[in-house]
């Protein structure tokens, strides 16, 4: 329903009330640009909507649709027309008026029509967007009942000399630009067929063809990074067997951590030697030895596997301090270790030993966790033209 344009241009049409639409109602179609009445009206009107929307059949949204007038315009053109208006005494008239049309009348605030999820090529919405609270939000909300290259058609104006009230097509386009891919100013005032009379206020429709709506962009990969303390002892270098972590347990790894929020690698690597073996190693004392991507059997992530060696002798003698996540310590040679490792682990210290720098390590449905000796062999050496590790 529109809210009322005064006839006198020197004051602004006051914003009516639920009371005064339903009191209304009875003689709302007596002015010439609510009831369209007169042909000569009625056929600007529905030339105007003939150029606004869809030339194929299709679903229009009229909000603020009053006793139906343009809804049925829109209907006797081929579209099916969902109306919404707060006011039941109007609604009424709207379907007597389209009674037997591809057509339905809700009850509800135009500001929020009640459509559920459904989805409409056109809103249509005639002297309302004025009249409603916050209409920056009012216009994405109508903006998400369209479906893709839908649009909206708006009739708005500036009424009133003295204190104008209402939106200048200026304003409502800034309004509507965020939502628009394409906007059709449309002067109306010009045209007295419209309105059964001259007007001297501003009075236009503003046909914006909305963008279409961005997907939500994708979350960024993000990886945990592990650092692996390599601590050599000659030929030998130190495991520790896992136990009470709910990972691997049972099973030899290098004393290893996860990095923490903020902190670089060399860092979280001295941090875990000194909590995991007690060890107060220096920055000089470690260098990368091997830099691996490494995915457990799937659902798991992918990770980042920084392996740093050491000498044995720096920062001190390692123990155990962890002993309700590490079962005990050991030496193992570099080139004859255990098969009871973890396999992430076991194939980052394999590529050390052929002298690789740089690994993939991707396990694929049905691998095991542990190192399975005679398993397929997973690592992939990124530094020596993609061969497999041995």
């Amino acid at each position: 329903m529109s809210a009322p344009t005064p006839a006198d241009p020197a004051g602004p049409p006051p914003v009516p009330s639920a009371a005064y639409w339903e009191a209304a109602a009875a003689t709302y179609d007596t002015e010439p640009d609510h009831g369209l009445r007169d042909p000569a009206v009625r056929a600007a009107w529905a030339a105007r909507l003939r150029g606004w929307l869809p030339a194929e059949p299709s679903d229009v949204l009229d909000l603020g649709c009053g006793t139906g007038s343009l809804a049925l315009l829109a209907a006797e053109q081929g579209h099916r027309v969902t109306g919404v208006d707060r006011s039941p005494a109007m609604l009424a008239r709207a379907r007597t008026k389209l009674a037997g049309r591809a057509a339905r009348f809700v009850v509800g605030d135009a500001g929020q029509p009640p459509v559920g999820q459904r989805r409409f090529d056109v809103v249509l919405v005639r002297h309302v967007l004025w009249a409603l609270p916050d209409p920056a939000a009012v216009l994405a909300r109508w903006a998400g009942l369209l479906a893709p290259g839908g649009r909206l058609v708006l009739v708005e104006g500036r009424w009133g000399e003295s204190a104008p009230a209402g939106l200048s097509a200026a304003e409502l386009t800034a309004l509507t630009s965020p939502l628009a891919a394409r906007t059709e100013l449309v002067p109306l005032s010009a045209d007295p067929t419209l309105w059964g009379r001259e007007v001297r206020d501003e009075r236009y429709a503003l046909v914006v063809r909305v963008a279409p709506a961005r997907p939500a962009p994708r979350p960024r990969h993000t990886e945990v990074v592990d650092v692996h303390l390599v601590l050599r002892r000659g030929d030998e270098v130190l495991l520790a067997r896992r136990a009470g972590t709910g990972y691997a347990d049972g099973l030899l790894n290098c004393p290893s951590g996860h990095a923490e929020d903020g902190e670089d690698v060399r860092a979280a690597l001295l941090r875990e030697a000194a909590e995991e073996l007690g060890l107060r190693l220096a920055p000089e004392d470690v260098r990368v030895a091997l830099v691996m991507q490494h995915c457990a059997p799937p659902p798991a992530r992918p990770r980042i596997g920084w392996f740093f060696e050491a000498a044995y002798g720096a920062g001190g003698e390692p123990h155990n301090r962890e002993p309700d996540k590490c079962a005990g310590l050991a030496w193992y040679p570099l080139d004859a270790l255990p098969d009871d490792m973890v396999a992430y682990c076991r194939a980052g210290l394999d590529g050390l030993r052929a002298g690789h720098r740089f690994l993939l390590h991707w396990h694929r449905p049905g691998d095991a966790i542990a190192h399975d000796p005679a398993g397929p062999g997973r690592a992939v050496a990124l530094d020596g033209g993609g061969d497999a590790v041995p």
